[in-house]
């Protein structure tokens, strides 16, 4: 029948008493196998308790034999007597609330010995180890699903992808029906409310960052390994940026600062910050860069993240379990470090000081936690151990997972009040050491737990807890609970839904680039470079304009020249030529006319002309 056709009332009925039927079967099949595992499960309380009760066979009385006797395999042996079951059901007895771990194994499993951890003292920190293989990761997620369900917020590192499987209801087995019940788990599948993140938008989830101005300089070299001078170095960074108004958004602005104080722009200022001398911001700005290509840069940025995002609970009562999605991280151990480092400090300085609550405000879970202390320095471990012993009073309890004990650190390790530890493998001379001294922090038991963490199976452990008194409970080896979600990822699918419906997507889901100190700094010595172009060019041209001048001033000083020897050439020739023109010719008189002209000749001949004409008389 397509989608569009309306359905058949009858067709929709018979459908309806199918599923009813199908539901009915199962519950009843359900019902079955859980009765049939309560009953095996106390048919060997009964054993063990006739066993403990029977009175002892005399050395030299000799065992009767044994005629048709059944082909059951043999039960295997109990570790602990009576009165050690006794001391560990007494010890695990609490009044107030409490999250299930699983029940106590003594050959076989004890539904009425249950191993439980209060609730309240999750604050003073626990540790989950073990070998691969060996359930660690299954445990944090049972322990996680059940912190959710009693109202606390989680937050946890998924490394592999493995926990974001909580958010799925699981699947049912008969096999897991059966290891339920045999340790008095009514399991029934369940899914969390989950919320995915992923450091800078690397995987899926909704973006973590962090400005450099809201990580400090003082965590920031801690990340980094500085020294003493150079921390303070780092400091007086961090205020010139702050005194001149350059926000360091992302690990380029700090970059940028460092570069400008030590360039021929900024060598000025940096004199006057004193103490920071070029070589040491030199050494910042190596250390900055090798941090960035270790993949940290894409942690910094904006917009910045709301810690206290991390501790929401979802509508109806229950924590909110954030997710981390870290792949590929096994690479990038400083990126993961310095999320820790920075979110455990925001947490400190956010949180009030709570002591000792009925339940904690937040419970962390970090996954493979040895990549956190890998190649740490010792002012990071320092920062760590004193992180990890002052957030107990803000009622934040931190959980390490990791393969053995010797991955954390002994000053880390002597924090944490619970220990659950899965299986370990000793085959090197290592492993054996690693053993030897994983023995050596249990308190004393009815175990010979060197032999005993050789022998837990999957999805077993020794347990010891810190009770409501303080004091460390009996070592008890459990079956763990099964996790009520899914035991593998969640379809990526379901989860880019989920991150697509997520509340807190459209406030940190776009990534913004405002001006900052880069910026600010490129702008600034792009002006003054185009300041020195410019001087430079008006230089070049005063000089071409100089020398233009000078060449023209030649040209005049020779055009001149040249005119005062034509001139005075004119002149010469003027004062050689004078008196010998057509005008002067024809003025010139000859000699005749000057003896004509001449006075006396004038008056000889006027005195000719009067006795010729006879004027003479008149």
């Amino acid at each position: 029948m397509s989608a569009g056709e309306p359905t058949d009332p009858a067709v929709a009925e018979a459908e309806l008493a199918r599923l009813r039927a199908e539901a009915e079967a199962a519950e009843a099949a359900l019902k079955l196998v859980q009765a049939k595992a309560a009953l095996a499960a106390a048919e060997a309380a009964a054993a063990t308790a006739r066993a403990a009760d029977a009175p002892a066979v005399p050395a030299s009385t000799p065992a009767a034999p044994v005629v048709d006797a059944p082909t059951a395999s043999a039960a295997p042996p109990a570790p602990l007597d009576a009165d050690e079951v006794a001391a560990v059901r007494a010890g695990y007895t609490f009044e107030g609330a409490t999250l299930d771990l699983g029940a106590l194994m003594n050959g076989e499993p004890d539904a009425s010995a249950q191993v439980r951890i209060p609730l309240g003292m999750l604050n003073r920190h626990g540790l989950v180890a073990g070998a691969t293989g060996t359930g660690k990761t299954r445990t944090l997620q049972g322990l996680a699903e059940q912190i959710a369900a009693a109202g606390v917020p989680v937050f946890a590192a998924d490394i592999k992808g493995d926990l974001s499987g909580m958010a799925t209801p699981g699947a049912s087995s008969e096999k897991l029906l059966a290891r339920t019940a045999a340790i008095g788990q009514d399991w029934m599948p369940a899914a969390s409310a989950v919320e995915y993140f992923a450091l800078g938008g690397i995987g899926k989830g909704v973006p973590v960052r962090a400005t450099v101005s809201g990580f400090g300089p003082l965590l920031l070299s801690k990340v980094l390994g500085l020294n003493a001078t150079q921390e303070s170095s780092l400091g007086l960074v961090f205020h010139y940026a702050d005194a001149h108004g350059l926000a360091l958004v992302d690990l380029s602005d700090l970059r940028a600062v460092l570069t400008y104080l030590t360039s021929d722009d900024g060598k000025a200022e940096l004199k006057e910050l004193g103490g920071l001398s070029a070589a040491t911001a030199g050494v910042i700005l190596r250390e900055l860069i090798t941090f960035a290509d270790g993949g940290a840069d894409v942690f910094f940025g904006e917009p910045e993240f709301e810690v206290a995002d991390f501790l929401r609970t979802a509508s109806d009562g229950r924590g909110i379990v954030s997710l981390l999605e870290v792949p590929g991280i096994a690479d990038k151990p400083a990126l993961f470090s310095t999320f820790l480092m920075y979110l455990l400090a925001e947490l400190f300085e956010m949180l009030p000081e709570v002591g000792d609550p009925d339940k904690p405000k937040l419970v962390f879970f970090f996954d493979e936690a040895h990549l956190l202390f890998r190649d740490a320095s010792k002012d990071f471990l320092a920062a760590i151990v004193q992180t990890v012993r002052l957030i107990r009073s803000k009622g934040v309890g931190v959980f390490f997972v990791t393969q053995t004990p010797k991955d954390v650190p002994s000053d880390v390790l002597a924090q944490l009040g619970s220990r659950v530890q899965h299986a370990l493998r000793a085959f090197t001379p290592d492993d054996a050491k690693a053993l030897r001294a994983t023995v050596g922090t249990y308190p004393k038991s009815g175990y010979d737990l060197e032999r005993t963490l050789q022998e837990l199976g999957t999805g077993e452990a020794i347990v010891t807890v810190m009770s409501e008194r303080g004091s460390p409970t009996p070592v008890a080896w459990t079956r763990l609970r099964a996790p009520q979600g899914l035991m593998s990822p969640t379809p990526d699918a379901a989860i880019d839904a989920a991150v697509a419906a997520s509340a807190l997507l459209p406030r940190y889901g776009t990534p913004v680039d405002r001006e900052s100190a880069r910026e600010i700094l490129t702008a600034k010595m792009n002006a003054a470079a185009a300041a020195e172009e410019a001087a430079d060019a008006a230089a070049e041209q005063a000089k071409v304009d100089a020398e233009y001048a000078k060449q023209q001033a030649a040209v005049r000083t020779q055009a001149e020249a040249a005119e005062k020897a034509r001139q005075k050439e004119y002149d010469r020739l003027m004062k050689a030529t004078s008196g010998r023109t057509r005008t002067s010719r024809a003025s010139t008189k000859s000699p005749l006319e000057q003896v004509l002209n001449s006075k006396a000749t004038q008056s000889i001949l006027t005195s000719v002309i009067r006795g010729v004409f006879g004027t003479g008389r008149r």
